[in-house]
Order: C-alpha cells, then sequence, then structure tokens
C-alpha cells in the first residue's frame, strides 16, 4: 500500500513500524523528515515528481511511503484493555474513507481505546483514510469483527454500556457517561441498522436549531465524544 503527505509520513516514522521504501520528490527539502528518516535507517529514493503524480492520485507533498497494510486487532484486544470506563467507537458499515479517517483523527485526539469496524459492507483502511485521519490511525487500534450485533452482546457482558446515536433519542448533554461506554456512529445514508438500536442502553441526538437538520458522521461523532470524555475528567 501507498500512502502520502508529510503529516502522515511523519507519524508512520515515528510510530517504528515497517516501512518497505520512501520515494521523494527531486526537490524535496523538509529536514525533519529527513532527519527521520536517516534515525530510523530508512531506505528512500529521489523521484521524479511525475512518478510521484501517477503513484496516487491525492496530494502527495513530495513524500510516498510504500508500507504493509494497517495493523488490526480482533475482538479480544477490547478484553486486554485495562483503564476505569474506557470508551470504544463502533462503526456501523461506514462508507465514505473521509468520514472514516476524520472519525480516527477525532478519536485518537481525544483518547479514545479503540474502534469497532466490521470485515464486509464498510470502507477499507486505504490511503485515503490514511491520509485523511493525518497518520493518526498508527495510534488508533482498529478492531475488525465478523458480526456488529455479536460484538455488542460481548461488549455488554464485559460492562460496557451501549450508546446509539439517532435524531430520536434524548439529548445527548443529558446522559450520564461515567461507565464504560460504546458509541456507535451510524451509516452516513441509513443511520443505525434496527439490529444495533434495538440492542442499545441509550440513544443520544444532537439538538438541531438551524434549518439543516442532519450532520455529517465525523461531525457527530466528534461533538458527542467531546462531551462523553469531558464528563469523565
Amino acid at each position: 500500500m501507498y500512502i502520502y503527505g508529510k503529516n502522515v509520513a511523519k507519524e508512520k516514522i515515528k510510530s517504528g513500524e515497517k516501512i518497505n521504501k520512501i520515494y521523494l520528490a527531486e526537490k524535496f527539502n523538509d529536514s525533519e523528515i529527513m532527519s527521520l528518516i536517516k534515525k530510523y535507517g530508512i531506505r528512500y529514493t529521489f523521484v521524479p515528481n511525475k512518478f510521484l503524480d501517477n503513484k496516487v492520485d491525492g496530494v502527495h507533498q513530495g513524500i510516498i511511503l510504500e508500507v504493509d497494510e494497517v495493523e488490526t486487532f480482533d475482538f479480544d484486544y477490547i478484553k486486554g484493555i485495562n483503564k476505569k470506563n474506557p470508551i470504544i467507537v463502533l462503526l456501523d458499515h461506514i462508507e465514505d474513507p473521509h468520514n472514516f479517517g476524520a472519525i480516527i483523527r477525532t478519536c485518537e485526539a481525544l483518547g479514545i481505546d479503540g474502534i469497532i469496524i466490521p470485515n464486509d459492507r464498510s470502507v477499507s483502511i486505504n490511503a485515503t483514510v490514511v491520509k485523511t485521519s493525518v497518520g493518526a490511525i498508527y495510534n488508533m487500534p482498529i478492531i475488525k469483527v465478523a458480526n456488529l450485533g455479536v460484538a455488542i452482546k460481548k461488549l455488554k457482558e464485559i460492562g460496557y454500556w451501549v450508546i446509539g446515536t439517532d435524531m430520536d433519542g434524548t439529548d445527548y448533554t443529558e446522559l450520564d457517561y461515567n461507565m464504560p461506554i460504546c458509541l456507535i456512529i451510524g451509516n452516513e445514508g441509513k443511520g443505525m441498522s434496527r439490529v444495533l438500536q434495538d440492542n442499545c442502553d441509550f440513544v443520544a441526538k444532537i439538538p438541531m436549531i438551524g434549518k439543516i437538520n442532519s450532520l455529517n458522521a465525523s461531525v457527530s461523532c466528534g461533538i458527542v465524544l467531546a462531551r462523553i470524555v469531558a464528563s469523565k475528567r
């Protein structure tokens, strides 16, 4: 897989994870990145800008990294979280890679303990997701499961309370979050599936007072998560 962009490159290099090779534009002169490349002894080569343009579709900023696929975890990772009142985010078949990347970035910034995604019928972890996350994906555990409904039941068995998000719920500012939380973010167009909604302990809503009565999935996630995190301090 090819990932690109200066911020993504910095986070990936600092993570210490394997990087197969780095391609740099002939006039690339970011001293911080060059120092990191040399510090970690990573193979690199200077190439014409056109070579980089042909490798990826997005704005590469003169640097592309050839890497293995992003590491993911199974449900046992959650069982191993040793923390009072952890927070997990579950994505109900999010399809837009930009939304996924933005959610990862928000979760990492707020110290969320992991993100659950389904194996099928969901956005894959690709270069766009990595780029949009600004490299945060390398610091955020992604847990892949075969069945979201089964995952929710397992979460409840180990003490998590499940909170969905929907316009028919309770004002998110009025809920108690002082407990292990799994927050569900629904699909961009369809929202939460009925099966998941039926298994929620609470359903939170963000009051809308403007003319537009919906928010982007990543924005909704950030608003509710910020409230949850603040309530635990």
